[in-house]
């Protein structure tokens, strides 16, 4: 446990926090939407500090992250504890587990962390170097409601040249995200719909704020490099008109953000869904195409013809993705057919 950052202090030893667009007015002995950031007596804290739920040694490609230092391992590390209750969640058992937790007064949530293994961020930092792992990875459950800890160890490695990534679903306050982002090399948004229908009733949550943040990366932040991930949930969030607002969105932004539109697999409180259509999965590629993007990702899916990352100029497959066995066909950033520039972070590739 260590103090929290980004809070503000109010009367009667309330206290604001200011880590995600919540901006939960806290009062003494509870905790945020998040549940793993407590005000004891006036003052936040971080209950999950140096404690992980997860940690993995990934493919970046996982993530996903299909034009960022492609093939290179990436430590994963990720706590308990969500500012989002998505029912579909494949992580539900860490991301929920403080409400359930809050539910049982025979269980401490604060002795139930101390369980986990404890990393602290110095310890990430000497485990990446021994490995040669270029990469640390922000994810698993939301970065944001363990942001002094991913803080910590970002500006870390920051100094001694790792990578830091963050896998999000796009809710950080615009405090967090100017603060970690000298230090933060990619993010990968999920933009999990486009109506405010659906985050309140699936994710219960809101879509502006994500939405905010995409467009304050790419205007002001634009040393972070960007993509997007949709899971398309079968009757939810899949309509052609979603999907073209979506498409049209991220375009109108910028043609070269990567869209991965992932497969639907029934899981949490979502088990009575069957998963994604492949047919839907196509549409979703072909309405991106059509709205301008030029690269377009199908997750969660074996075929490669629509893993693969083909060069807008000449329709050369420059890297070709078969799961995690990766082939590079670039010179540095460039189609080595048509001399287009392919945009991404490369790096010695």
């Amino acid at each position: 446990m260590k103090q929290a950052l980004l809070y503000k202090e109010k009367n009667k030893n309330l206290v604001q926090c200011n880590a995600c667009s919540w901006h939960c007015n806290i009062k003494p002995g509870k905790t945020g939407i998040c549940g793993v950031r407590k005000n004891i007596d006036g003052v936040l804290y971080s209950l999950v500090y140096e404690h992980p739920t997860s940690v993995q040694i990934d493919p970046i490609e996982k993530k996903p992250f299909f034009h960022f230092l492609p093939r290179r391992p990436v430590f994963s590390l990720g706590t308990m504890g969500c500012n989002f209750q998505c029912q579909f969640c494949q992580n539900w058992g860490i991301s929920q587990q403080p409400k359930k937790i809050a539910k049982n007064p025979n269980i401490s949530l604060e002795d139930t962390i101390e369980n986990y293994e404890k990393w602290s961020p110095e310890q990430i930092i000497r485990h990446c170097k021994e490995r040669d792992i270029p990469v640390i990875a922000y994810t698993y459950n939301e970065p944001a409601v363990f942001f002094r800890y991913a803080y910590d160890i970002a500006r870390l490695a920051f100094k001694t040249g790792i990578k830091n990534v963050y896998v999000t679903n796009g809710f950080e306050s615009k405090q967090a995200l100017e603060k970690i982002a000298p230090y933060l090399d990619a993010i990968n948004i999920d933009l999990k719909s486009f109506s405010r229908e659906f985050y309140k009733n699936i994710c219960k949550a809101k879509v502006d704020p994500v939405k905010r943040n995409i467009k304050d990366i790419v205007k002001k932040y634009k040393n972070i490099w960007l993509e997007i991930t949709t899971l398309l949930i079968p009757g939810e969030n899949d309509s052609k008109k979603e999907l073209k607002n979506i498409a049209k969105f991220i375009a109108k932004l910028n043609p070269n953000i990567p869209w991965h539109i992932s497969r639907f697999h029934p899981a949490y409180k979502m088990k009575d869904k069957q998963e994604t259509p492949f047919k839907t999965l196509k549409l979703a590629y072909k309405i991106g195409k059509e709205a301008g993007l030029n690269f377009v990702y199908i997750g969660n899916s074996t075929n490669k013809k629509y893993q693969n990352t083909y060069c807008p100029n000449c329709n050369n497959d420059v890297i070709n993705r078969s799961g995690y066995d990766i082939e590079v066909n670039l010179d540095r950033n460039i189609c080595p057919n048509c001399g287009f520039i392919i945009p991404g972070i490369w790096q010695n590739i």
